[in-house]
């Protein structure tokens, strides 16, 4: 299967993650911001036993240490958090790295780490606090796609309707936020997103 996964949510607690994962959803990002070390050993520890012997593979975001001690196998660091982080450590541990990107600079910035993948975002106006920039616009997503060689996700103030869209314009997986968790039926608004990607696959 690719990594990440053509649906890819971010959401912010475990019981979200469990609902995610019995869903069938293959690959979720665990988001959870402003933890101390040991609550972020918990969450991250408590979030893989979750999807423990189950298809859905768990990216932890920013908390890197965490990561490496639960034994994830997976992880998301944005720029901030880039900077800050030892990846020696990071690929020591196995674990695969996305990286968020905003702009030009930190494209290169973020392509010095060899990840495995990169985010691109937001993509459309988004009421996230973490989403400071400007948006992209789709037409960002074809260029950037000529001029990486790995996986590009776009994230975003994305939603279900403009999924075939952003797929045709290169992207190869959507991280999906607040059209999941902001849902009034977020269990099938997940089903619509997987069988779009099932259709796209």
């Amino acid at each position: 299967m690719p990594y990440p996964d053509k649906f890819y949510p971010v959401v912010d607690s475990v019981r979200w993650v469990a609902r995610l994962t019995a869903l069938g959803v293959g690959t979720i990002q665990l988001r959870a911001k402003d933890l101390n070390d040991s609550e972020a050993l918990q969450i991250v520890s408590d979030a893989l036993a979750v999807t423990k012997g189950t298809s859905t593979k768990l990216v932890v975001n920013d908390y890197w240490r965490a990561a490496i001690v639960a034994g994830a196998e997976h992880l998301h660091l944005g720029q901030e958090d880039l900077a800050d982080a030892d990846l020696d450590e990071i690929r020591k541990a196995k674990l695969t790295l996305g990286i968020s990107t905003h702009d030009d600079e930190e494209l290169a910035t973020a392509l010095r780490a060899a990840p495995d993948y990169i985010a691109l975002g937001p993509i459309f106006p988004t009421t996230l606090k973490s989403m400071r920039f400007a948006p992209q616009g789709i037409p960002k997503i074809t260029e950037w796609k000529k001029r990486i060689d790995i996986p590009l996700v776009a994230i975003g103030g994305i939603k279900f309707e403009q999924a075939a869209e952003i797929f045709a314009a290169g992207a190869d997986s959507i991280a999906v936020v607040s059209d999941v968790t902001q849902n009034t039926d977020p269990d099938a608004r997940v089903r619509q997103w997987l069988g779009q990607d099932a259709k796209a696959a």
